[in-house]
């Protein structure tokens, strides 16, 4: 009776551990989405470049974005942005980091953050701003909460663009805004619906 009693009590706890555990445990197992970038229109005369991105939701709130790219000119620094457009004017642009190629013009790097279909960039009025570089705005535009769902990928030096064949135009997508030209972007996606907007909260 005590063996059968010490069983069930037993059987009983197991039960309830197993019950705790599962609802501790995601409602939904953790997704992938990838997608690929693609050369900036002309760019393919200068560099093969190849991109590609997976997205990656964590069990905190926040993403991974992994990025690979390859076909760039070897040990050379780019910059990468979340953009609203893909292509030029490219709108409003946040500096997300940099990828730095090796000795093959290959280049890894993972960034944590908000990179769903709730990335937005929001201003509910103007203010002053510091202006630390030549060309910094000493104030801002208000605005609306603007989405911004494209990626793009600059060479961090125009100097860098002009020896690979590309040109040495200067655009302001690095740190101290004189960067070389785009190589990479997500215009194989709508303008108005980049990857990110694919990407749940």
């Amino acid at each position: 009776m005590k063996s059968a009693t010490l069983a069930a009590m037993l059987l009983a706890s197991t039960a309830l551990c197993t019950s705790s555990f599962a609802q501790r445990a995601p409602a939904t197992p953790l997704t992938n989405f990838t997608f690929a970038m693609v050369p900036t229109l002309g760019i393919e005369e200068c560099v093969p470049a190849k991109g590609r991105v997976t997205i990656t939701h964590t069990p905190t709130l926040e993403e991974n974005m992994h990025v690979e790219v390859s076909g760039l000119p070897a040990n050379t620094d780019f910059d990468l942005f979340i953009i609203q457009q893909p292509t030029p004017n490219f709108g409003d642009s946040w500096y997300m980091g940099d990828l730095l190629t090796d000795a093959t013009g290959t280049a890894v790097a993972d960034f944590i953050g908000r990179f769903n279909i709730g990335t937005f960039i929001v201003a509910p009025g103007t203010e002053p701003a510091p202006v630390v570089l030549q060309g910094d705005a000493s104030s801002n535009p208000a605005s609306a909460p603007v989405q911004l769902y494209h990626l793009g990928l600059w060479f961090d030096s125009p100097a860098d663009a002009d020896k690979a064949g590309c040109g040495n135009k200067v655009t302001p997508f690095n740190s101290t805004h004189n960067a070389g030209v785009q190589v990479l972007n997500t215009s194989n996606f709508p303008n108005l619906a980049g990857p990110l907007i694919k990407v749940a909260r």
